[in-house]
């Protein structure tokens, strides 16, 4: 249980006016980072002030971020680098606030940032890949969830299927996968595995402004847009 100064910290992160959306998942290799990215990107070009921070050692999210900024795209993203969960906790409790929507791309393993995370933020997603590698990693990120409900109180984690397959049964069966993991709510908002997507992402960019124009690619992704935030 935690203790009165643990909860008075969980309270002082209930930003108003604030977003926290935690883009993760225990498992490496299911497109979290290209999807966080996308996310940013998306809300920014709504209008909203994004801070995206990389949570994750990899530096993939600061060096897309990077490119965006000597390119001189706009909007401007704000990208800050905190792979250590104490610091990535103490950072969006000073700074969190002044922004519209925080995304925090973190995880691919079981680390102390993803931990960190979950203690605060707003929503989780958690995306997974229609592979039997992945469907067994359900119950990991479940039970760090479930630490952290007991923490402090319930929070949404969406479960989002990413590079699905256009045929066959292989989507179907991860997404039956989780109904053993109540905790982990599927969100009908599928991503296909486009390479526009990825292309856009190691240009720095969703694939909202990417062009030549992939129409699929872009309504599925505002459909997940809508699905989280509206």
């Amino acid at each position: 249980m935690p203790t009165n100064d643990d909860t008075i910290r969980i309270i002082l992160f209930s930003y108003e006016n604030t977003m926290i959306l935690t883009v993760g998942h225990t498992k490496g290799g299911v497109g979290k980072t290209t999807l966080a990215l996308n996310i940013a990107i998306a809300r920014a070009l709504a209008g909203r002030d994004v801070w995206f921070i990389n949570g994750d050692r990899q530096e993939t999210a600061l060096i897309a971020t990077t490119i965006r900024a000597e390119k001189g795209i706009t909007p401007v993203i704000a990208c800050a680098q905190y792979s250590d969960g104490a610091t990535l906790r103490q950072q969006v409790k000073q700074t969190g606030g002044k922004f519209d929507d925080v995304v925090i791309d973190v995880g691919g393993r079981d680390s102390t940032a993803l931990r960190s995370a979950l203690t605060f933020t707003d929503a989780l997603i958690v995306p997974f890949q229609p592979r039997s590698f992945d469907t067994w990693e359900f119950a990991s990120i479940s039970h760090l969830v479930e630490e952290a409900q007991s923490l402090r109180g319930e929070f949404p984690a969406y479960a989002i299927l990413n590079c699905a397959d256009s045929t066959g049964t292989d989507n179907e069966e991860a997404i039956n996968a989780l109904l053993d993991y109540p905790l982990l709510k599927y969100l009908d908002a599928p991503i296909g595995r486009r390479k526009s997507i990825s292309t856009a992402g190691g240009k720095g960019l969703s694939v909202l402004e990417y062009t030549p124009k992939d129409a699929k690619a872009c309504a599925e992704i505002q459909t997940l847009i809508d699905s989280i935030f509206i």
